[in-house]
């Protein structure tokens, strides 16, 4: 897990919005949807289109990312507490 992953599941213990996201890390946008995309892929995040409606399925954060909420998964907060 890169440092830029390990900071942001940090961030994701609780349901974020990607605007949330922004202003807690500060980082540019192409590094933080990247970023939540690699999470997504390996399975540590889960996308939701509002804090209390899961997206399943493919989901192309670098498109869809600034509209939708995410949350750390079982799988994520294991890997980012073995660290």
């Amino acid at each position: 897990m890169s440092d830029a992953e390990f900071e942001l599941l940090d961030e994701l213990y609780f349901v974020q919005a990607y605007s949330y996201l922004v202003e807690a890390l500060g980082w540019e946008e192409k590094l933080l949807l990247a970023t939540l995309q690699s999470l997504f892929s390996q399975g540590y995040i889960k996308c939701l289109d509002n804090p209390d409606t899961e997206r399943f399925g493919a989901v192309d954060i670098m498109k869809e990312g600034r509209d939708l909420y995410f949350l750390a998964t079982k799988n994520g907060l294991m890997a980012h507490n073995t660290l």
